[in-house]
């Protein structure tokens, strides 16, 4: 297979990290351990956030639309980009006992 990041958006517009990057961050994509890391330290974190508060930024709202079966599959089976925006099968043996 390969590299393969998606779900990165839906983490973005919850809050998580990934929604704080800047042009030239460095990311860190650690494969084997499933991972995708925002290489700032804390304090620059608490910052990027306050920033964002300050603006009145709020996370996205779930809101009402058509969505296809196939991306409802992948949906169930998709962790969010902070638990590494990778495909679980642990989550299709909780659907399919």
């Amino acid at each position: 297979s390969g590299l393969s990041i998606g779900h990165a958006s839906p983490e973005a517009a919850a809050g998580g990290a990934i929604g704080l990057v800047r042009d030239g961050d460095k990311v860190l994509i650690d494969i084997p351990n499933r991972s995708i890391n925002l290489l700032i330290d804390d304090a620059e974190m608490a910052e990027r956030r306050a920033e964002q508060d300050k603006k009145g930024w709020k996370p996205v709202e779930s809101r009402p639309r058509k969505v296809t079966t196939a991306l409802k599959a992948y949906a169930l089976l998709a962790t969010s980009a902070d638990k590494g925006a990778v495909r679980d099968k642990a989550l299709l043996d909780k659907l399919v006992p």
